[in-house]
């Protein structure tokens, strides 16, 4: 399966989590300061996105409480995805659509395909 979580380094030794198919990033999250908060982020995802609500924050308005898959217009007129939590807090983010229909696909690609995900940690030296 070409899907994958990676926890990836980030500045001032913080981490981060990617989800993509193969070299290619949908989504990636904040920098944690702790290795275990980028892990509860992918446990969050793995388990929450499948069933999580989307809305489109322009033609829906203010989104719900509880997970869900966000749509938002960015400055340039595009689209982006955002995953955030119950608690409100935006736990990863996706690069800028010229569609929102390709928005919708990465959406669709991350509630299919996450659960099931391999996790690579490329903070590990493989010496």
């Amino acid at each position: 399966m070409p899907h994958k979580f990676k926890i990836v380094a980030r500045a001032n030794d913080q981490f981060g989590v990617q989800f993509g198919y193969n070299a290619e990033v949908i989504v990636w999250s904040e920098s944690y300061a702790g290795k275990a908060s980028a892990k509860n982020c992918i446990d969050s995802l793995k388990k929450n996105a499948p069933d999580a609500a989307v809305f489109d924050l322009a033609r829906e308005g203010e989104a719900p409480k509880g997970y869900r898959f966000e749509i938002v217009a960015s400055k340039d007129s595009q689209a982006f995805v955002r995953f955030v939590a119950a608690n409100g807090e935006t736990m990863m983010r996706s690069e800028t659509y010229k569609s929102k229909s390709s928005a919708r696909h990465a959406i669709a690609s991350i509630k299919k395909n996450a659960p099931l995900a391999e996790t690579l940690d490329m903070t590990v030296s493989k010496d």
